[in-house]
C-alpha cells in the first residue's frame, strides 16, 4: 500500500531476515523425538510513515522484536506442526498483535534433517542432515486473507540413460550434435501456490502441509525417473519438467499453479587420444567430465485454466 507525504509516493516494508530457530519436541508415549531447523525471514507491510516524513518512531515494530517473536512462539507450539503452519501463526500474529501491520510475508527454509537408521531400526533420538530444503512463504493480510506457497530447493536427480536431444535449431554458430543416448541431470528447484485464500480456510488435519510435501516431492521423482524397470525417455528437459509440473496439477487439487526450475548439468564424453596412442579413451557411454557451468537454464510456470462465468 503507498503512501504519500510532502509530494512523493511511499512503498515501504521492513523486517527481520535469517532467524535461525531449532526446535524439539519429546513425544512421552514411545521416548522418540522430533526435530526442526527453521531459517525464518520476516517482512511486515505497515502504517509507519511517521518514521521515514519525520523523527517519529513511534509506529515501528523494531527487527529485534520480530526475532524474538521467533522464539517465543516457537516455544508456544507444544505440538509439532508443519513450515507451513509455523509461517502462518507468525504471520496471523503480526497482523492481530499490532494495529498498524496489514500484512506480514513470513519465507521460512526447512534444513533437511532426517531420522538415522541404526541396524533397521529408525533412532529416537538421531538425525542426520539430508540434501534438498523444504520452503514456504506465507503471506498473511489483516483481514485474513491468505497466499500461501511450499517449494522444494536442490533436488538433485540424474539418470545414465533414456534421455536425448534432437531436431532443434541449427545454424552457423551451432557445433552440438544430435544424440538419443545421452546423460541426464539437474537440479530441481519448485514452488507452487496452494488455492487456500484465507487463513480459516487452511486443513486442520495435524501436519497437513509436510505430508504434502513428501508426496510433491515423489510425484515429481516418479514422472522424471518413470519405471524402475524401464524409466521413460525424455527427448528434451523442456518435456520432462512439463510432465512434471502437469502430474503435479493433476494429483493435487489444492495446487492452483507451480513453478519449476531445472538447470540442465552436464556430463560430457570424454575422448583422449595421442598420436602414439589414438584411443586412449574411446567414449561408450562410459566415462564423462562433469560441469555444472556453464549450465542449460530451463523454467517454466504452470497453472490451471479457470472458466470464467
Amino acid at each position: 500500500m503507498a503512501q504519500e507525504a510532502d509530494g512523493i509516493r511511499l512503498e515501504q516494508r521492513h523486517g527481520k531476515a535469517r532467524v535461525r530457530v531449532g526446535r524439539v519436541w519429546r513425544h512421552g508415549h514411545d521416548g522418540s523425538h522430533y526435530f526442526v531447523e527453521w531459517n525464518v525471514s520476516i517482512s511486515l507491510l505497515s502504517h509507519c510513515l511517521s518514521s521515514y516524513h519525520r523523527d517519529d518512531n513511534s509506529d515501528i515494530v523494531a527487527t529485534d522484536t520480530m526475532k524474538n517473536t521467533v522464539y517465543v512462539k516457537a516455544k508456544e507450539c507444544g505440538d509439532q506442526l508443519s513450515v507451513e503452519e509455523f509461517a502462518i501463526l507468525l504471520g496471523k500474529h503480526f497482523c492481530s498483535f499490532y494495529p498498524q501491520v496489514f500484512t506480514a510475508i513470513v519465507s521460512i527454509i526447512e534444513k533437511p534433517w532426517e531420522r538415522v537408521s541404526i541396524d533397521g531400526k529408525p533412532h529416537l533420538h538421531g538425525f542426520k542432515l539430508g540434501s534438498e530444503t523444504h520452503t514456504a512463504e506465507g503471506r498473511v493480510e489483516k483481514s485474513g486473507a491468505l497466499n500461501l506457497t511450499s517449494g522444494i530447493a536442490g533436488l538433485s536427480l540424474l539418470k545414465t540413460t533414456q534421455s536425448g536431444f534432437e531436431r532443434f535449431v541449427r545454424d552457423k554458430y551451432t557445433i552440438l550434435p544430435e544424440t538419443r543416448e545421452r546423460m541426464l541431470a539437474t537440479e530441481v528447484n519448485a514452488s507452487w501456490r496452494y488455492s487456500y485464500d484465507s487463513v480459516a480456510s487452511i486443513p486442520t488435519k495435524k501436519l497437513f502441509f509436510s505430508e504434502n510435501f513428501m508426496d510433491v516431492k515423489k510425484v515429481l521423482m516418479e514422472t522424471f525417473f518413470g519405471p524402475p524397470e524401464t524409466g521413460v525417455y525424455s527427448p528434451s528437459v523442456q518435456r520432462t519438467l512439463y510432465l512434471m509440473g502437469s502430474a503435479v496439477l493433476r494429483r493435487f487439487t489444492d495446487v492452483s499453479s507451480i513453478h519449476l526450475k531445472m538447470p540442465n548439468i552436464h556430463f560430457l564424453p570424454v575422448n583422449l587420444s595421442t598420436k602414439e596412442n589414438p584411443s586412449m579413451v574411446k567414449f561408450k557411454d562410459d566415462v564423462y567430465l562433469p560441469t555444472d557451468e556453464p549450465h542449460g537454464s530451463i523454467e517454466a510456470t504452470m497453472s490451471r485454466i479457470t472458466s470464467k462465468l
